[in-house]
């Protein structure tokens, strides 16, 4: 892998995986509501999350998810992947304070078409918090 390109398609191989874990402050899911505009209170008020069924105030969904993104762009496939579709289900919630580790694993290779597929996973420790499968248009080497 170089710095401004990741792996290059005829490197990747089915099993490779990789993953990336960040503790989730305060301060990221307001930046996060505030980037996406999703003030939901449930993630930035905690009066009214106390009275959830969370008890109290949850990351947002897609900020789990954005953290695929975050392996597939920097580490697997690399620099210069292009996320084509994500398909996620989401298990269990993320408080702020959690450490999130999200990972990814090819479990195909379409060599025709350019295409990776790869299995999504979210934890907080040992808990799936997301699960899913993403595909991924990665370069051929040039000749």
């Amino acid at each position: 892998m170089q710095d401004l390109h990741g792996y290059y398609l005829e490197d990747l191989s089915v099993g490779m995986s990789a993953s990336y874990a960040k503790t989730i402050s305060e301060s990221d899911v307001y930046l996060f509501a505030g980037i996406s505009g999703d003030n939901n209170p449930v993630h930035i008020n905690e009066q009214y999350a106390a009275n959830t069924s969370f008890g109290k105030r949850i990351v947002h969904g897609m900020f789990s998810a954005a953290l695929i993104s975050t392996v597939a762009g920097t580490r697997l496939p690399g620099p210069g992947a292009i996320y084509i579709d994500q398909q996620i289900t989401f298990r269990a919630p993320v408080y702020i304070g959690d450490t999130v580790n999200a990972s990814l694993t090819i479990t195909g290779i379409d060599e025709r078409r350019g295409r990776v597929q790869t299995q999504t996973d979210v934890h907080v420790g040992d808990r799936i918090v997301a699960t899913g499968n993403a595909t991924f248009r990665v370069s051929k080497r040039p000749s």
